[in-house]
């Protein structure tokens, strides 16, 4: 998008950090990140790392909103480069008018040709290496000098930096007052060579109050303690383990009783992701609230079980932050690529209730719905996030939560119920609804019954009489057509005025959507917006694909999976629909959105306002 005057930067711009894995970054970026947002100034932070565990090249982008944007900007207005491997790619990156912070005890002129943007030069190694001691020591200040250089730079204030130092630190006090020092250092010498502020700079705000910084793996993990789950089992894969370490981090500090020590809630890492689900499925089926988390190759790995938990319906929660594949992948990239292995997993006929949150808000409150849904339809749920919303930092609202609130547990029919059976029938369906009733080991003989993944007829006896069969398997398509009125209903949101073109995304794409639809609107090329937040579709859903002449499907996939989902259980008309594909990995723009909604609607080709599929 083209670059505002300087004087309209104010609180506008987006930073971008380049440096080594490794080396201490993170504490920078971090703090810096917070700084803004302490200002009240609405902010965003993404990482881009690397797979190993240190020595490779890692981004960091920051981007100041003073409208509250959550997306990538498209743009670099200010690059602080400090790893000499990635120069090149870095400078190349800062849009035109734009700055460059570097390490100028080595001079590389040579490679700062560009006249269309600004080079600041800060010798920060020689400052730190006069200044302290030790190789390790000197390079982790010097990447918490560089946040000092940036202080001044864009007005920040040092006294909320060491506040937030004092809050990180507070167990280890002595370490404020060396990284204090490494940022004034810092700042010290940014004010004495350079202008400063610059243009693009922070001015304090009041748009961060009721509002909280946080990732969506740790709202996920907070989401099943509050939901009452007691058992997670699972096997490490980036970039859903740190939901597991949450979990594990709450629950010690609010799931052990005080005066005995004694832990109520089990903790399992399982020796492979079958195990983990095996053992979620067995806990499940005991009665308590269990779940996994895991990315795509554990998907994968898991399907059998999916199957014999829809077929002999036993509620789990599964949390699935996606990554990039196919295979292996790029573990440490983002993409929406599990729609449909989610939708469909496992062997023959079987369909999954899958929720689709757009940030870590509804990381928090779809945990909780998940299980919910789990235990009153009596089958697996999938809460589809991704590394995105999972591993970076999101600025969201105060997480609230009900003291009243009620578990929905489903037809577990109790004792006093259950005596006055004269038998126990576990997959019959008496409300018409699909839904059995169930009942939990141990509480009552007349409660047993087979569970069973081989076939069954609704009394719960083994069969292979292909009636008794069919009339099992009918009964969980109504089960599923019953799960279409529980689970969250898309948001919609109409253009002012009237338009026959509409747009359609999930989870994460949603802040680059919102961003877009803005600009789009501003260029007379209004849209209305569906965000769809959960399978199986409901009717809105289809009315909405009905209302529109032409429906852009937006997702972060290369074989247009949602919109495959949509063409398979919705009557849309194929043709209709407009696919725009965004798989390169990182987050999503909204220059992407809008070239490509530009291209199939404007009358006259425009300049491109994004690169091609987010490369």
């Amino acid at each position: 998008m083209p670059a505002l005057p300087a004087q309209d930067r104010v609180n506008d711009f987006a930073i971008k950090i380049a440096t080594v894995n490794g080396t201490g970054s993170a504490s920078a970026n971090t703090l810096l990140m917070k700084a803004i947002f302490r200002s009240g100034i609405p902010v965003m932070g993404k990482n881009y790392f690397p797979s190993n565990i240190q020595g490779l090249p890692t981004w960091y982008e920051i981007r100041v909103s003073r409208d509250g944007h959550v997306a990538r900007s498209g743009r670099v207005d200010l690059m602080v480069a400090m790893n000499a491997e990635t120069y090149g790619k870095d400078v190349r990156e800062v849009a035109t008018g734009g700055y460059l912070v570097y390490d100028s005890t080595w001079p590389r002129p040579a490679l700062f040709t560009r006249e269309d943007i600004t080079v600041i030069g800060v010798p920060l190694a020689k400052l730190c290496n006069e200044a302290f001691k030790g190789v390790r020591t000197r390079i982790l200040m010097k990447n918490i000098c560089y946040a000092g250089v940036l202080a001044a730079l864009l007005d920040l204030d040092l006294a909320r930096m060491r506040e937030l130092l004092a809050e990180t630190y507070a167990k280890k006090p002595q370490l404020v007052d060396s990284n204090m020092q490494a940022i004034q250092l810092g700042y010290d010498y940014a004010r004495a060579h350079f202008s400063c502020p610059l243009p693009l700079r922070c001015a304090p705000m009041d748009r961060t109050g009721g509002h909280i910084l946080i990732d969506g793996n740790t709202a996920a993990g907070l989401g099943a303690m509050f939901a009452g789950a007691t058992v997670a089992a699972w096997y490490p894969i980036t970039p859903s383990t740190s939901v597991m370490d949450a979990f594990k981090s709450f629950c010690e500090k609010w799931r052990v009783d005080p005066a005995t020590g004694r832990k109520n809630f089990a903790f399992i890492q399982a020796e492979d992701e079958l195990a983990a689900i095996g053992m979620v499925l067995g806990a499940s089926w005991n009665g308590a609230r269990a779940f996994t988390a895991t990315s795509g190759p554990g998907i994968s790995l898991m399907n059998e079980f999916f199957g014999l938990a829809y077929y002999a319906e036993i509620p789990a929660v599964i949390f699935d932050v996606q990554r990039v594949g196919p295979s292996t992948g790029m573990p440490t990239r983002t993409q929406q690529c599990d729609f449909l292995s989610c939708a469909y997993a496992s062997h023959g006929d079987t369909k999954h209730v899958c929720l689709y949150p757009a940030n870590p808000e509804e990381c928090f409150y779809f945990a909780v719905a998940a299980f919910d849904l789990a235990e009153r339809l009596q089958t697996p749920v999938m809460v589809l996030s991704d590394l995105d919303i999972g591993m970076n930092d999101w600025m969201c609202r105060d997480l609230k939560w009900d003291e009243g609130r009620k578990a929905d547990r489903g037809k577990v029919l109790p004792l006093e119920e259950i005596v006055k059976l004269e038998k126990f029938h576990r997959f019959l369906d008496k409300d018409d609804d699909g839904i059995p009733y169930r009942t939990l080991p141990g509480v009552h003989p007349k409660a047993a019954y087979f569970t069973r993944g081989s076939g069954h007829n609704q009394y719960g006896a083994y069969t292979e009489d292909s009636a008794e069969y069919q009339v099992v398997v009918d009964r969980l398509t109504r089960k599923f057509h019953t799960a279409r009125s529980h689970v969250p209903r898309p948001v919609i949101e109409a253009a002012a005025g009237r338009t026959d073109v509409g747009i359609v995304a999930a989870g994460s794409s949603d802040g680059a959507v919102r961003e877009a639809l803005a600009v789009l609107a501003g260029m007379g090329v209004p849209a209305d917006y569906m965000r769809v937040r959960g399978f199986p579709f409901n009717d809105e859903v289809d009315r909405f694909l009905e209302s529109h002449r032409l429906v852009f499907v937006v997702e972060q996939n290369r074989d247009a999976q949602l919109r495959s989902l949509l063409t398979l259980e919705t009557p849309v008309e194929k043709s209709k629909l407009r696919s725009l594909l965004h798989y390169s990995g990182l987050p999503i723009s909204s220059s992407f959105i809008i070239e490509g909604v530009l291209a199939e609607v404007a009358p006259k080709p425009l300049r491109s306002v994004g690169p091609a599929h987010g490369a």
